[in-house]
């Protein structure tokens, strides 16, 4: 039996055929259980893990239909509408799950129905059921309350006025009960006979291109995968060729026999296409996957899916056959470091909108900057070739944070220090540019910051550097702050 706290309060969450033939009940106090039957095995719940699981058991449903989607604590909902003739009819397709599911230690009910409510009350009061479409309501009507999923509330307080069955709802008129109980319990029924739609949110965006190959002999071995992964991308390319597409984002589904699955994803700068390019890609990332891909009993099904395409952009080159560079061989060294050690391996300086120098700049990874710069061209080429302003010159090297500095001497009230020591050493000012002043971003802190005047400086020895004065002369009760930004050379 599984146990869980209900009102403070040990009581029964699950129990198994042994424990339901000694007449105990979901609901049950675990000390009644106990008087009753002191040596019965009593397991904590474990919502996270029982969770976990059912996620598992998604995954591994997509090898009959992307569309899955969880049904609370312990059910699964599969659209699969177009994928049935796939498996040989419904009547196959269910007879395959159910086996399956058995042959991997899980008692499931199952049923398939035109709407989700049926579907939902066939599974759990005539398994292994189909029900035809246009027949809900004779199936629906002699069932329980319960299978119109309706609250525990509800469904007592209809008992306690005599209605016992769904058929008792549907002969009953419906404004009363809608008075009295409510309308989700119509919506329920209405649902259920198809009256009224019902959508199904799948746990997972469906791919636009899928391809995949069912193997009556598992694979065992990643070279073996390898070589199916570009099979299924010469099929994937004429797909994409046709929608005159490459794929920006890739994913590899492998279904293990037990049924374990293994999701593997690779994205790509530019939009791809070509079987060798995604070989390579998956190549990098399966290796530095390594063990952690156990084939276990091997795999039975394969799919390569493109998660996100884009419109790709055909070269032809010249009478010499040479074609322009537009560094398409630097972004597929990049995706291929991308695969092999993650998304932070190449990262490219990108501007951020601040005028202040350390939050200026930040750091994005190859693919996302290749996305700018396309949304770049064609924002220019929207609006011409708008010039925009110069910028003043910007040190090499800035320092993450400003180091102070020590400015003995200095022309009051804006004048360059005449000379500044800085980590222990005096340095003597021979030349001076500025002051620049950048205002603080008032929108941004938190108090009143002070403003900034910038110095571009070179000392004696000819190094030159980019400092500035915190604060002004004669503005503050205490005297202004000097601080190091970066150095140029």
């Amino acid at each position: 039996m599984v146990s869980h706290r209900e009102n403070n309060t040990q009581r029964i969450a699950a129990l198994d055929e042994q424990a339901e033939a000694l007449r105990l009940r979901p609901g049950m106090g675990i000390a009644e259980a106990r008087a009753m039957h002191p040596s019965i095995d009593v397991v904590e719940a474990d919502p996270e893990a029982d969770r976990r699981l059912l996620e598992s058991l998604a995954d591994w449903c997509d090898r009959y239909t992307p569309l899955v989607a969880l049904d609370g604590e312990n059910g699964l909902f599969l659209d699969i509408t177009g994928c049935a003739h796939l498996f040989g009819g419904e009547k196959a397709l269910l007879a395959d799950l159910m086996a399956r599911f058995f042959h991997q230690g899980f008692d499931v009910r199952a049923g398939l129905a035109a709407t989700p409510g049926a579907a939902w009350a066939a599974a759990r009061f005539a398994a292994g059921h189909i029900i035809a479409p246009g027949s809900e309501r004779n199936f629906l009507s002699r069932l329980p309350l319960s299978a119109l999923r309706i609250d525990a509330r509800t469904k007592a307080s209809l008992e306690s006025v005599g209605l016992r069955t769904v058929g008792a709802i549907m002969d009953g008129p419906r404004a009363p009960l809608v008075r009295r109980f409510g309308g989700a319990l119509i919506e329920r029924l209405d649902q259920g006979l198809g009256r009224l739609e019902e959508a199904i949110s799948p746990r997972l965006p469906v791919a636009p291109l899928s391809v995949e190959r069912h193997l009556a002999d598992p694979l065992s071995l990643i070279e073996d995968v390898e070589r199916l992964v570009g099979l299924l991308a010469a099929t994937l390319k004429v797909d994409l060729e046709r929608r005159e597409e490459g794929a920006r984002a890739l994913e590899l589904l492998l279904f293990r026999v037990d049924g374990v699955v293994s999701r593997i994803t690779v994205g790509a700068s530019r939009p791809i296409r070509e079987p060798s390019l995604v070989r390579k890609l998956f190549h990098e990332r399966l290796t530095a996957l390594g063990e952690t891909i156990d084939a276990g009993c091997g795999f039975d099904l394969v799919r390569l899916s493109a998660l996100s395409t884009a419109c790709f952009d055909a070269r032809q080159g010249d009478l010499a056959g040479e074609i322009e560079d537009t560094g398409e061989e630097l972004a597929i060294f990049a995706d291929r470091v991308t695969a092999r050690l993650g998304e932070a391996a190449i990262l490219e300086p990108v501007p951020a909108a601040s005028h202040l120098p350390e939050r200026a700049a930040a750091v994005a990874s190859y693919a996302q900057e290749e996305d700018r710069k396309t949304l770049a061209k064609a924002g220019k080429a929207k609006s011409g070739s708008a010039s925009r302003p110069a910028r003043l010159e910007r040190p090499i090297r800035l320092f993450r944070s400003p180091e102070p500095i020590e400015v003995p001497l200095t022309e009051v009230p804006d004048g360059p220090p005449q000379n500044f020591r800085w980590r222990r050493a005096m340095h003597r000012v021979a030349r001076a540019e500025g002051p620049e002043r950048i205002a603080p971003e008032w929108w941004r802190e938190e108090t009143d910051a002070p403003t900034r005047d910038y110095y571009r400086v070179e000392d004696a020895d000819g190094r030159r550097y980019w400092l500035y004065r915190q604060g002004l002369y004669g503005a503050q009760a205490t005297a202004p702050r000097w601080f190091l930004h970066g150095v140029f050379a």
